[in-house]
């Protein structure tokens, strides 16, 4: 039935008020949104004229690199710039990327048939799980998961299958045992993993590649945090495997590796052949990324590589500071060795409570916002992340709120956790 039938008289069966009474496909099949409440309660906490220390989402607050910027203002100026710009990107942009990925991880690809533009990571993933899963097939995701790896496959009405992150040799086996048995048509990955941190080698890459190439899986890893590692730690590209471009596709993003969140500029590289029908469907939604961001982004990837050292020298120091304060006020957690974010284990006492409530204690008696792991998967819910996104001496202070609150007395009410007096 048409959403809006034009026989009908404009007030037929109009509902008083002007309501509607249709039901909205797409909308109503995803869940409430995790993050919602904790992100009214600092709002709300904002507005009291309460500080609150954010390490909630996941948004860099390092400025992106004066080169960058400063080549968006002189693109931006020439009003040729202005028009509309063409959806897989413009061609200097993909030989770019094409050359960085060369420089970096020896790998060859063509700009014209195996890498296309995308409005940010989350933007191509999304479009790209749309574009190749059909209704009823079946993606599988481990998690805990960034939420777009899960509802992109309930977006596209496919049949999710969840699978434990674990260590990466669990994972592997769950992996393959999934494979053998449930068929899947998609495998979506992501390392240096969101949120967890979990890095893997090559020769993990290796087998999910033999893997996928013996059942016929496509294998989409999103690469967003390629840049962002630690402690001598390389992040390996899965089109770096010999086959991979056979059957896996990686999204690459700027956002964090250049500190160009807002920007909003991905790309899509690997299968030719998924390159493809990305680029067809996306010529349908979209008429590319406004040009003058697109010159800029090819400034940051042919001339701004010291820049990104820099960054993840910045996000090193963040994630000591962090993880050493914090131990310090009674709260241990492990070092990642890549991403900006800590996944962190609640602490013990309060571990019974689940990651919703701990983070609203968190924000009500600490002031410092977290993201609940339920966000991420109902198997995160032991955790909360913390996000790499204030100065060393917020996080300092952060960890001073938080030493408070774990030296206090705690008692369970019936309204949830009541934290006492330390």
């Amino acid at each position: 039935m048409p959403f809006c039938a034009r026989s009908q008289s404009p007030n037929h069966n109009r509902p008083q008020g002007g309501s509607l009474k249709t039901q909205f496909h797409m909308s109503n099949k995803l869940p409430p949104y995790v993050f919602k409440t904790i992100n009214e309660m600092k709002a709300a906490a904002r507005a009291r004229g309460e500080d609150i220390i954010d390490l909630g989402m996941g948004n860099p607050d390092i400025p992106t690199p004066k080169p960058i910027v400063n080549k968006l203002i002189e693109a931006v100026r020439n009003p040729r710039n202005h028009r509309y710009s063409v959806s897989r990107g413009i061609p200097k942009l993909r030989e770019a990327i094409v050359q960085r990925y060369q420089r970096k991880w020896d790998v060859s690809l063509d700009p014209e048939s195996e890498v296309v533009v995308t409005i940010g990571a989350k933007e191509g993933l999304s479009h790209l799980v749309l574009t190749t899963l059909a209704p009823g097939e079946r993606a599988l995701v481990p998690e805990p998961a960034y939420p777009i790896h899960i509802f992109s496959t309930m977006m596209a009405d496919g049949q999710l299958l969840r699978l434990p992150m674990g260590n990466s040799d669990h994972l592997l086996s769950g992996i393959a045992n999934s494979i053998r048995t449930n068929r899947p048509k998609l495998l979506i990955l992501s390392f240096p993993h969101n949120p967890t941190g979990t890095c893997v080698d090559r020769d993990f890459f290796r087998e999910v590649i033999a893997l996928a190439r013996r059942h016929e899986v496509l294998v989409i890893h999103d690469f967003a945090y390629a840049d962002l590692v630690f402690d001598g730690y390389a992040a390996p590209s899965i089109l770096e495997i010999d086959g991979a471009k056979e059957v896996a596709v990686e999204i690459f993003s700027l956002s964090k590796s250049y500190s160009m969140p807002g920007w909003r500029v991905g790309f899509c590289l690997g299968n030719a052949e998924v390159i493809t029908a990305l680029s067809r469907v996306k010529s349908y939604l979209d008429y590319g990324i406004f040009q003058p961001i697109q010159i800029a982004a090819i400034i940051a990837l042919n001339e701004c590589e010291n820049y990104v050292e820099q960054i993840a020298g910045q996000y090193r120091k963040r994630r000591d500071v962090l993880v050493e304060s914090f131990g310090r006020a009674g709260w241990p957690i492990e070092k990642p060795r890549a991403t900006m974010f800590v996944w962190a284990r609640i602490p013990e006492r309060f571990r019974s409570v689940g990651s919703v409530e701990f983070s609203k204690i968190l924000l009500q008696h600490a002031k410092v916002a977290v993201a609940p792991g339920l966000g991420f998967g109902e198997s995160g819910d032991e955790h909360v992340r913390l996000a790499l996104v204030e100065n060393e001496k917020r996080i300092r202070q952060a960890a001073r709120g938080i030493k408070q609150l774990l030296s206090g007395q705690a008692t369970e009410t019936g309204q949830g956790l009541m934290v006492g007096r330390p």
